[in-house]
């Protein structure tokens, strides 16, 4: 018997996906509308307009932005695309919601985008610890993406992994 230890991992033929590989670098801001609200619950249309005209937006230069309220207060539509409109000459992008809708909608772009034909055919596994704040809907993203290219479809570490598909 050899005394040799096999690194069976190293040797497998799974290839690793790791959403991390697809972050979007930049700075990402969070920006709460309700310290513009009249006692954070109420629009006024007058103050909220001026409140926007007066804040300087160049602050946000090439940041990614989501725009939300931290309140039960029921802001109308136009209250978010009046900020959009402000914000499109210095964010990369803008959105409404929370910092991971922020990040499900530049997972989503990015996924979609992506060019997939290397991992025809393979056998793979989308990694699921990370570093970043991949947000859980990139891993259904990332499913959807590579399913009907894919071998097999694994979740974790190769080590320890859970299998989702196999071609019949």
């Amino acid at each position: 018997m050899s005394d040799e230890i096999i690194n069976r991992v190293a040797e497998s033929k799974l290839v690793t996906f790791n959403l991390e590989d697809y972050y979007v670098q930049g700075r990402r801001v969070l920006f709460d509308i309700s310290n513009w609200l009249f006692e954070g619950l109420l629009l006024k249309e007058k103050d909220f307009r001026s409140r926007a005209a007066e804040h300087d937006w160049s602050q946000y230069q090439d940041a990614y932005v989501a725009l939300h309220c931290s309140t039960d207060a029921i802001v109308p539509g136009w209250a978010y695309m009046l900020l959009a409109t402000h914000l499109h000459p210095f964010a990369k992008k803008c959105v409404q919601g929370s910092l991971e809708d922020l990040e499900t909608v530049l997972y989503t772009e990015t996924l979609s985008n992506l060019e997939i034909s290397e991992f025809k055919d393979k056998m793979v596994i989308i990694k699921g610890c990370s570093n970043k704040p991949v947000p859980s809907n990139a891993y259904l993203l990332a499913t959807s993406k590579l399913q009907p290219v894919v071998k097999s479809l694994m979740y974790g570490e190769a080590c320890s992994s859970v299998p989702l598909y196999k071609r019949k």
